[in-house]
């Protein structure tokens, strides 16, 4: 389909139009409308997909970083001990098989807690130093319970007796059931 002149009828689309130049300059192009909004939609077309990967971007991202704070923590209670192996006020040590979940696999982590006898209760303490996260051993001789790393020094009930810890140790939840005791992790 040709022309009279022998052009396609595109060719015969007048794309820009020249400008009236000054003395001694060439003269400029200028664009038609048509090319103006033609080139203004294109714009907004790349516009509104770079809008469109960044809102992607940042819900990805952002659900990542806030979806662990919505994920429900579940509470184990664990066995630790029975009853009758505690003596009143002397804390023993006990370490738990605490299993969770690590992608495809199952882990076992340990973790070893204080039983204290007190009366008819029994209070757990975690045996991590609030210092700097060393373990602590529990002292017969001089009846405290020591952090070999830094000199940390608590009483049986958990409370800071001497060293740098700036706080007492952490106080588990703990129940007896049927002269178990059983801890929550």
């Amino acid at each position: 389909m040709t022309l009279e002149d022998g052009h396609l009828p595109y060719n015969r689309l007048k794309v820009t139009e020249r400008f009236p130049a000054r003395a001694g300059e060439a003269a400029l192009p200028r664009e038609q409308p048509c090319m103006e909004g033609r080139r203004r939609f294109f714009v907004r077309i790349i516009q509104s997909v770079h809008a469109l990967m960044g809102a992607t971007l940042a819900f990805v991202v952002g659900g990542a970083v806030v979806a662990p704070s919505f994920t429900r923590r579940q509470s184990t209670w664990l066995t630790a001990s029975d009853v009758g192996s505690l003596e009143e006020g002397v804390p023993k040590a006990v370490t738990l098989r605490v299993a969770r979940a690590d992608g495809a696999t199952e882990v076992i982590d340990r973790r070893t807690v204080y039983l204290v006898k007190d009366g008819a209760s029994v209070r757990a303490l975690d045996s991590t130093c609030t210092h700097l996260g060393c373990r602590t051993r529990y002292n017969a001789d001089s009846k405290r319970i020591e952090c070999p790393c830094h000199g940390g020094m608590y009483d049986a009930t958990g409370k800071v007796i001497g060293g740098p810890p700036p706080s007492p140790l952490q106080t588990l939840h703990a129940r007896i059931e049927d002269d178990r005791v059983l801890v929550e992790v």
